[in-house]
């Protein structure tokens, strides 16, 4: 290796420079997930205060996820071609001044509409984030760890967020779950101007608009769709409407994609057999766990009578159960395991969790029924989250990492929408037939009605649970790549053909 040029860093300054650049882009990435949960625990809060319906009250969290999973692709593409430090620094803004824009919220339409624009620049932001990551840690065994750490943010990025929306609802106020995020974004532009690689995007290049029209908007079609049949129902003519419009345009977006000159997202990117495993096992493994933090958070606070912050910290130990799984199990064994190897077990893991919580009832008792579950949850995702996101992004072109590192993403948080809304579609109408069955006269309904509730979230668990499964069923069939050290190195991606 050639000596440094004057004025240059040095190699070990250098590398001391990548790993400060992976605390940079970790904090980023773990505000954009956080997010996704913090104002959870919050929204009873909120939605006293600015006055919101219960059936409008889900767009707290559902302008977020759309936002956010129907604007990945473009956002992937646009760190392709215009730059990832650039895109990662401009969408640490948007989400920052989007941020306050909700904090400051004096109506419920201002708060959705904070909420849809702190997705939108989260589609940009995450991206770029993973993208970077990929590009700066190549090396197999830096590339574990560095992947451990950032699987280990977006496992349990959302449980944290659980924990501080508590803590900051019990001890300010609401508002504060979204002030939160200014410090934050400011330490980390800040971190990223100094710290992060500047490499210029393509020259020349352009937009795929129209894949960006049909892509997005199909995406959000279904999202929106599913969302509306808690509401609705699954037959109400608008909610079939969204489903025909949303799998028209995602098919429309399929053949333009063969067909533009520079398609949104290239389809060879999809034909590899492994990176489209790992995406099926994510969004199925996400709408399992969203369902577990949705109705685990009711369960604690309705039914067991917890405070937020108590609610917050019941979720602790699902934290640390996905941090040991990701870090020190998953992390040190990919370099010598296929990743299947880790997912499948991952999951199975996972779905014995769930099935634990299938047997709650209106007297279960945290220590015994619910902490069992949440470890096994927790390692279960651990062991999962850190090979899917090494592998579905290993063996890119380089002009390609933006748009893959966004499809993985956009696997994640379209996953959480559906899981959210389905699974709780699931719960409301078991719950509602439960205590219409076994409801005899008022003097009942103290009884009946927590009985029912439960009821549902145990029927959505059972639902949870045989969806992980199916997903550990997918990682087993599909993810049949070999251990990095044993198959192509990443420092020499695959070549694929050029769209």
């Amino acid at each position: 290796m050639s000596a440094a040029r004057p004025g240059e860093p040095s190699s070990q300054e250098t590398d001391r420079h990548r790993w400060w650049a992976l605390v940079v882009i970790a904090l980023a990435q773990l505000m954009v997930v956080l997010d996704a949960t913090i104002v959870n625990i919050a929204l009873p809060s909120a939605q006293h205060a600015l006055h919101m319906s219960d059936g409008n009250r889900q767009w707290v969290i559902t302008a977020y996820s759309l936002g956010f999973g129907g604007l990945l692709l473009l956002g992937g593409r646009i760190a392709d071609l215009v730059g990832r430090k650039r895109t990662f620094v401009v969408g640490l803004a948007g989400f920052a001044a989007a941020s306050a824009f909700g904090g400051a919220a004096t109506s419920s339409g201002m708060l959705y509409g904070a909420r849809a624009l702190q997705g939108a620049s989260a589609a940009v932001l995450a991206p770029s984030a993973l993208s970077l990551l990929t590009t700066t840690f190549t090396h197999p065994r830096e590339r574990g760890k560095a992947f451990g750490v950032y699987g280990a943010l977006a496992g349990s990025g959302s449980a944290i967020g659980f924990i501080v929306g508590g803590l900051l609802t019990e001890f300010l106020n609401w508002r504060w779950c979204l002030y939160v995020n200014v410090p934050i974004a400011v330490v980390t532009v800040l971190g990223a101007l100094t710290l992060l690689p500047d490499r210029p995007g393509r020259a020349g290049a352009r937009l795929d608009l129209p894949g960006a029209v049909l892509g997005c908007g199909g995406l959000v079609a279904v999202v929106y769709g599913v969302s509306e049949a808690q509401p609705r129902g699954w037959t109400d003519p608008l909610v079939l409407s969204l489903f025909v419009l949303g799998t028209a345009l995602l098919l429309t977006f399929v053949w333009w994609q063969i067909r533009a000159p520079v398609p949104l997202l290239p389809l060879h990117v999809l034909r590899d057999r492994n990176r489209a495993g790992c995406l099926l096992t994510m969004l199925l493994a996400v709408i399992g766990m969203f369902g577990l933090f949705l109705f685990m958070t009711y369960y604690l606070q309705e039914i067991l009578g917890y405070s937020p912050l108590r609610t917050g910290l019941a979720f602790l130990p699902l934290t640390a159960a996905i941090i040991t799984g990701s870090t020190q199990i998953s992390a040190r064994l990919l370099r010598h395991v296929a990743p299947r190897v880790l997912m499948v077990p991952g999951m199975l893991l996972a779905a014995g969790g769930l099935l634990l919580l299938t047997r709650l009832t209106v007297d279960s008792r945290y220590p015994s029924e619910v902490l069992p579950a949440l470890v096994l949850m927790g390692l279960g995702m651990g062991l999962t989250f850190m090979p899917v996101f090494a592998t579905a992004t290993a063996g890119v072109a380089p002009q390609d990492s933006g748009v893959t590192s966004a499809t993985v993403n956009t696997s994640q948080q379209v996953g959480g929408s559906i899981g959210t809304a389905l699974l709780n579609t699931v719960a409301t109408t078991s719950g509602a037939a439960y205590v219409t069955t076994h409801l005899r006269g008022p003097a009942d309904r103290a009884r009946v009605v927590p009985e029912g509730i439960v009821h549902g979230y145990t029927v959505a668990i059972w639902w949870a649970a045989a969806i992980m499964l199916v997903a550990g069923l997918i990682a087993g069939l599909m993810v049949t790549g070999r251990a990095p050290e044993h198959g192509a190195p990443a420092e020499a991606p695959v070549t694929e053909p050029v769209a």
